[in-house]
């Protein structure tokens, strides 16, 4: 036996790493990818970069926080997919249909907020590459959605493969921007150490939760991973699928997690650490030339562009499951696309007609997302803890604790901010 089989063969005895070395495992990989981009998307871009301008590397211990909580709350609903069901079915069989219409109408509510931060994202972008009004990339933005979709419709895998490039492009970009702001790493470890909430940092801790833990994403990912088992059919049984999934997501989320604490960490470096006071993604976009030249803007824009799309196919599949699923339309896939992407239009157009600040729309609609969280979580939480749903892959007793107390903190968190807002306390 040469020593490279030796070394895969003792790779593969590991628990835990070997199913990396796992030909199988990375042709199921992909799901988490999609999901990833929740946490990357252009409200994450917008609560960060505030964060990070504002209060340099303050808020850092709140991204690993959330980041956290997202891969338990992550993995939870993707094993209620691997058990054979999705978060929406279940809710229609076991509730009545008040209640169901009500959920809806929610869910609703989070694929609109959603929508919100990723359509700002790719018009901003387009905007700040090409000099196109925000009204017309918002337009040209619904489209490019709606045909790469309708492109990947019959090949859900290439759409999987299609997000390994707008991850990459993500990532990229960010790399090559903390290479030039260098950040001060000791003080980056530090303060991802030491939590700080104070009155003023409230709002952005809330809007860094609400873009990190999405609800739609929340949502979106039992379907998700429930069509992936039956197009496997059957091919593994259960608790290999489990190990995958789990291990998609800790893959998927740790970029993740790692690019969202790289886009704080590049602002307070780039801006907060020479005085400079940012407001908008435009002037963080133009304040980057003078700065590292002309490259760093460019760069920073195309990232930007590619959360844009990519976050905002998962918007459109998470908008797609919750008809799919809650309601009785009988649509076509390619309709439900189509009038889930104009509806999810209009509050764009609203913003860009009213000239309303886009980052600060960001921060808010991601605000709108962490309060409700709970309203996508508790229903997972619960659902997956019972065995006559889940059967032999129900949550262990100290998963459910935990995961009820990470949504706990969340809870807390937004009636704190409430408190803040409508009663001035602290």
């Amino acid at each position: 036996m040469t020593f490279l089989e030796q070394f895969k063969s003792k790779i593969k005895s590991l628990p835990f790493l070997g199913i990396f070395a796992n030909r199988a495992f990375w042709s199921f990989f992909g799901t988490g990818l999609i999901i990833s981009v929740a946490y990357m998307d252009p409200g994450n871009w917008g609560t960060s970069i505030s964060g990070g301008a504002a209060f340099r590397y303050q808020l850092l211990w709140a991204i690993w926080f959330s980041s956290i909580a997202a891969m338990l709350f992550q993995y939870i609903s993707g094993k209620i997919g691997v058990a054979g069901y999705s978060i929406g079915e279940i809710i229609r069989s076991r509730w009545s249909k008040k209640q169901v219409f009500i959920y809806w109408l929610l869910a609703e509510i989070v694929i609109l907020a959603t929508d919100l931060a990723e359509f700002l994202g790719i018009v901003v972008a387009l905007n700040l590459l090409l000099g196109i009004p925000l009204i017309f990339g918002a337009l040209i933005a619904l489209f490019d959605v709606i045909l790469l979709l309708y492109l990947t419709e019959k090949r859900f895998r290439i759409l999987e493969y299609a997000f390994v490039i707008f991850v990459g492009t993500i990532g990229l970009s960010y790399l090559y921007e903390m290479l030039i702001t260098k950040p001060d790493l000791g003080e980056v470890l530090a303060y991802s150490l030491q939590p700080t909430i104070t009155p003023q940092t409230i709002m952005l801790i809330v809007g860094i939760i609400g873009a990190t833990v999405m609800p739609h994403a929340l949502l979106v990912h039992s379907w998700l991973m429930k069509n992936k088992v039956v197009e496997l059919n059957g091919k593994y049984d259960k608790k290999k699928l489990l190990s995958f999934h789990k291990a998609d997501i800790v893959i998927s989320l740790l970029i993740a997690s790692l690019i969202n604490a790289a886009i704080l960490t590049m602002a307070a470096a780039a801006f907060y650490d020479r005085g400079i006071q940012v407001a908008t993604i435009e002037e963080a976009y133009l304040t980057l030339t003078p700065l590292f030249g002309k490259l760093a803007s460019v760069i920073f824009a195309v990232g930007l562009l590619a959360a844009g799309i990519s976050s905002s196919i998962t918007g459109a599949l998470s908008g797609q499951s919750i008809i799919e699923t809650l309601t009785d339309f009988k649509l076509s896939v390619k309709m439900r696309r189509i009038i889930t992407r104009f509806i999810n239009l209009v509050p764009t157009l609203i913003a860009i007609l009213l000239n309303l600040e886009p980052l600060t729309l960001l921060v808010w609609s991601q605000v709108i997302l962490s309060l409700l969280i709970p309203m996508a979580l508790l229903p997972i939480i619960y659902y997956s803890s019972k065995r006559e749903i889940m059967g032999e892959l129900v949550n262990r007793s100290i998963t459910t604790y935990v995961a009820y107390a990470f949504a706990a903190i969340i809870i807390v968190f937004n009636l704190y901010l409430l408190y803040q807002t409508f009663f001035g306390g602290g």
